[in-house]
């Protein structure tokens, strides 16, 4: 596989037993409790979370020190102006460029669990793919830990963003990107979840070679994207990631989209550079992380795509 770094997922996790559920409970007593997040509170104050994998641990209401062990993460806490609780995140986090200035805690399968105790965080925000090992050392350390995934359909960015908003204390301008972003698609024009065989057959290679094809199926937040910008999935009908070489080329999509970087090896490789996109131009190559992370920055992706299949395709 080339370059498929979110690829093959979604698997790493396990939920925390012990004193952080029993915590939780005498908490709750008080009335503390928030299953599924906090409005206000005082700085100081814990409240029970409940994450995305039904883990309930106790967060800060109003968190001091943030690490981001997620892309998508470290992109919506800069796109809440929350920068400054970060201070902590992945060696994948670089979007915004400015985050590159953030001490690094290692790659995402590989975190360096020493590291992220070092930089003294009272909360940890994760994706899905995040080490059994890594959330087992962080339990016994009392650091907290809460994932926020990415959601299977493009709705689900909206969720993430409250979500996130919420964890680091700054609900007020979660609502207002998420109002920005809605308007942004509403003038966009897109319509999720229309399949119909008019559009051109678009495929979004997630991961090509000796290794195997990986794409993004009908279950997936970029299924909609593509949709969303015009296309039609040619690999709606799957679930998963895993597609075969044999089906892409029968199919042989009037469109093919990529990240950047894999784009020029993609297109001088066999056997795709036999498929129609490739010999006819309408290859769209993307920047990484504008389709395959659920972000703000889907709307520019779904304009970006949008354009150029009216450009070259005169759909």
């Amino acid at each position: 596989m080339t370059n498929s770094k979110f690829a093959m997922k979604r698997t790493w996790r396990v939920f925390l037993p012990g004193t952080v559920l029993m915590m939780a409970g005498v908490l709750m007593l008080f009335g503390m409790a928030a299953c599924g997040g906090s409005g206000s509170g005082q700085e100081g104050q814990m409240v029970s979370y409940t994450d995305d994998y039904q883990h309930t641990a106790l967060i800060p209401v109003s968190p001091r020190r943030v690490v981001s062990t997620s892309p998508a993460v470290t992109e919506i806490v800069y796109a809440l102006n929350a920068e400054d609780l970060l201070v902590g995140r992945t060696d994948f986090c670089v979007y915004p460029p400015e985050a590159r200035g953030i001490p690094t805690i290692g790659g995402i399968s590989n975190l360096n669990v020493e590291k992220i105790a070092s930089l003294e965080p009272d909360l940890v925000i994760s994706g899905s793919m995040i080490p059994q090992k890594s959330t087992l050392q962080l339990d016994r350390m009392g650091i907290p830990l809460v994932c926020v995934i990415e959601k299977q359909h493009f709705d689900g960015l909206y969720e993430n963003i409250a979500k996130i908003g919420q964890l680091v204390g700054r609900t007020h301008e979660a609502d207002s990107l998420i109002s920005r972003l809605k308007g942004q698609a509403v003038a966009l024009g897109t319509q999720p979840g229309n399949d119909s065989l008019s559009r051109p057959g678009v495929y979004y290679v997630v991961g090509f070679g000796a290794s195997g094809n990986f794409t993004a199926g009908g279950n997936s937040f970029i299924n909609d994207l593509i949709t969303m910008a015009g296309g039609r999935n040619i690999a709606a009908d799957i679930n998963g990631w895993s597609y075969s070489l044999e089906a892409l080329m029968q199919e042989n999509p009037d469109f093919i989209i990529i990240r950047k970087e894999d784009s020029a090896t993609f297109c001088r490789t066999a056997p795709y550079n036999q498929l129609s996109a490739v010999q006819q131009g309408r290859v769209i190559a993307i920047e990484s992380g504008m389709i395959d992370l659920q972000v703000p920055r889907n709307l520019q992706a779904i304009s970006f795509i949008k354009q150029r299949l009216n450009e070259k395709g005169g759909w």
